[in-house]
C-alpha cells in the first residue's frame, strides 16, 4: 500500500502484512496485522513515528523514496516490529536523530546497534518542535516493555499509541468502518499482550484522559476517529470487573473428561452462568485468552498422562498465569487410570493468579452417580461465589 494522508502534511507510511499468521513464534495472527510508521512535515522539521518489521523495510523506504529529510524518528518502542527498520533509515537520512526515552536507548543500542551519538532521550512531557507542529512525548512503560511511550501531535490533536489501543488487524482502509471488528482484533490483542500489565495500563489510561484527542493512531491496525469506543472498551478491560462466566480448558483422552465437562457444562447452564468451552487440542488459543480477560472463574480439565497433567493443559494453565487474568476462583477436573499428582502440578502452575482454589473433582476411570453428584457440588459452589461478589 502507498503513503495515505491522514491530515494536511501527515500520513501513513507503514506496510500491510496480510499474510503473516504467528507473531513471537508464538501469537497467532487470523487477520494478519500491520506495521503502521506516520510521517508529519513541518514548517522546519520532519519526523517519522516509528518506523515496520525488519520483512517489510522495502516498502517503508519505498513509501519514503520522495521524502527529501528526515530530522527526527521516533522511536515510542524498541521491539523490532516498530524499529526493526531504523538502522535503513538512518543510513539514508544521514542527519536524522532517533528520539526515545532513557530506558529506550539502550535497547535501541543492544538490539539494533543504533549508535549512541544518533539518539536522543526524552523526558516525561517533553516537547519537541517541528516549527508548526509540537510534539510532546508521554512515557507510557510496561505497555508492554519499560521503554514504552506515546507522543500527542498538539496542533493536530493526533495520539500516536504504539502498541496502546493496536489490534493484528490487516485491512485496506485507514480508518476502519466496522468497529465490531477491530474492537474483537484489539480485545485479543490486549488479552495476549496487555493483560499481564492491567494495573499500570489503567494508570496510563487516566493519564491520557487530559489529551483533546480527535484520532489515535496506533502502530497495528487501523486509525480511530470515534475513538471512544476504543478507550471505554480498554477501561472496561483494566477494570477489576469480572462477568458470570466459567472458563473450561479442557483435553480428554478417553472419553472421562469429556464427560465430566460436558455435565459440569450442564449444571452451570442450568444455574444462568455462561460458560466458554476450550477443547484444547483445536484449540485457538488467542481465542482462550481473550476469554480470560472478563471471566470469574476457570475450571481446568485434564486426563492424567504419566502422573500429571496432560501436557496441552500444562501449556494453557502456563499462559493464564503468564497473562495473569482478573480471574476470582478456580478449579480443577479430570481423571486418572491409577494414579497420580496431576491436581498438584496445575495448582504449581498457577502462582501468579490471585483466585480462590474451589475443591475439584478428580475420578478414576469414568464417571459414576457420585461423581457427577460431586460435579453439581462444584457448579453449586461457583454459582454461590459468584453471587457472593454480586455476578450471580
Amino acid at each position: 500500500m502507498k503513503p495515505q494522508k491522514i491530515k494536511e502534511n501527515i500520513f501513513w507510511v507503514g506496510a500491510v502484512d496480510w499474510d503473516r499468521r504467528l507473531f513471537d513464534s508464538l501469537i497467532q495472527l487470523p487477520d494478519g496485522t500491520s506495521y503502521n510508521s506516520y510521517l508529519v512535515y513541518g514548517k522546519d522539521k520532519t519526523a517519522l513515528f516509528d518506523t515496520v518489521d525488519p520483512s517489510k523495510t522495502d516498502i517503508l523506504m519505498s513509501n519514503l523514496s520522495d521524502v527529501p529529510n528526515i530530522d527526527f524518528v521516533i522511536s515510542h518502542h524498541s521491539e523490532q516490529d516498530h524499529s526493526g527498520a531504523i538502522p535503513d533509515v538512518l543510513k539514508k537520512y544521514k542527519n536524522a536523530k532517533v528520539i526515545t526515552t532513557p530506558k529506550g536507548k539502550g535497547l535501541l543500542m543492544d538490539h539494533l546497534s543504533v549508535p549512541e551519538d544518533k539518539i536522543i532521550t526524552v523526558n516525561d512531557g517533553e516537547t519537541i518542535s517541528l516549527g508548526d507542529k509540537t510534539i510532546e512525548f508521554i512515557h507510557t512503560p510496561w505497555v508492554h516493555w519499560p521503554e514504552t511511550m506515546v507522543s500527542f501531535l498538539r496542533e493536530d490533536r493526533i495520539l500516536f499509541s504504539c502498541d496502546l489501543f493496536g489490534s493484528h488487524l490487516a485491512a485496506s482502509d485507514l480508518f476502519f468502518n466496522e468497529y465490531w471488528r477491530v474492537c474483537d482484533a484489539a480485545k485479543r490483542y490486549y488479552a495476549e499482550v496487555m493483560m499481564p500489565f492491567r494495573t499500570t495500563i489503567k494508570k496510563h489510561l487516566e493519564k491520557i484522559e487530559k489529551y483533546p484527542i480527535d484520532i489515535i493512531a496506533p502502530s497495528h491496525g487501523p486509525l480511530y476517529k470515534e475513538h471512544q469506543c476504543i478507550i471505554e472498551s480498554h477501561k472496561e478491560w483494566v477494570s477489576d470487573k469480572v462477568s458470570n462466566t466459567v472458563i473450561i480448558p479442557y483435553v480428554s483422552m478417553h472419553n472421562s473428561t469429556q464427560l465430566m465437562v460436558d455435565y459440569l457444562t450442564d449444571s452451570l447452564v442450568k444455574k444462568d452462568i455462561m460458560v466458554e468451552r476450550f477443547n484444547l487440542p483445536v484449540t485457538d488459543i488467542g481465542k482462550l485468552a481473550i476469554s480470560l480477560v472478563d471471566a470469574a472463574t476457570i475450571v481446568v480439565g485434564s486426563p492424567t498422562v504419566l502422573a500429571g497433567a496432560h501436557p496441552l493443559v500444562v501449556s494453557a494453565v502456563f499462559l493464564a498465569n503468564a497473562l495473569r487474568p482478573k480471574l476470582k476462583f478456580a478449579s480443577i477436573i479430570g481423571s486418572y487410570g491409577w494414579a497420580g499428582k496431576m491436581t498438584e502440578q496445575i495448582k504449581s502452575l498457577m502462582s501468579n493468579l490471585s483466585v480462590e482454589l474451589l475443591e475439584g473433582v478428580v475420578i478414576k476411570g469414568m464417571p459414576k452417580d457420585k461423581d457427577y453428584s460431586a460435579l453439581d457440588r462444584l457448579a453449586n459452589d461457583i454459582l454461590n461465589k459468584h453471587r457472593g461478589i454480586n455476578i450471580g
